[in-house]
């Protein structure tokens, strides 16, 4: 087995190469304006798998792919005396999801924005509910008396509760004493 560097290393190197050898070497009239996005190859260095798209229609995408696989044998022996690899891989061609999955991600982003819209439209020249600023504040006519109010509360139970600071219970001799 491997490293995955090298792999990886290879699979830039396949990727170069192929995109060279269609450009300059490929002359077949069924092949489109492909782009090779990505290669892999696996970690024995046997198969390679070269991701591809095709700018045009689903019948300029079928007649590419066609054109790429009758072009098979040409890439590999190309990638072979390229690379210098003791065994060459096979070449698998593999057309890229990135495409549709960028369109499917658009589309739902107009959805996003379109309902956006549709919110912002029906929420203008609205108001809240309440009021503007639900909280009070010292000023606020009620205010005072619920301050003093819980002010007390926590007095009454700081005093009253054991082991709190402030409070006086019999088990601690040295507040009592000094109370006292």
């Amino acid at each position: 087995m491997t490293d995955n560097a090298r792999a990886r290393k290879l699979a830039d190197r396949i990727q170069v190469v192929v995109a060279e050898t269609l450009d300059r070497r490929i002359k077949d009239p069924r092949l489109g304006f492909v782009t090779i996005t990505d290669a892999r190859v696996t970690g024995d260095l046997r198969e390679a798998t070269v991701f591809y798209t095709v700018y045009g229609d689903d019948e300029e995408r079928a007649a590419s792919a066609a054109a790429l696989e009758s072009a098979k044998g040409v890439l590999r022996s190309e990638v072979g005396r390229q690379t210098g690899v003791r065994f060459t891989p096979t070449l698998a061609f593999v057309p890229d999801a990135l495409p549709d999955n960028a369109r499917t991600i658009e589309d739902l982003l107009d959805k996003a924005r379109a309902k956006d819209a549709e919110v912002r439209e029906v929420s203008t020249g609205k108001t809240y509910a309440g009021d503007a600023d639900p909280y009070r504040k010292p000023d606020d006519e009620g205010y005072e008396e619920d301050a003093a109010a819980a002010t007390g509360a926590e007095a009454a139970g700081a005093a009253g509760a054991p082991g709190r600071a402030g409070g006086d219970d019999d088990t601690d001799d040295t507040d009592g004493a000094a109370a006292k």
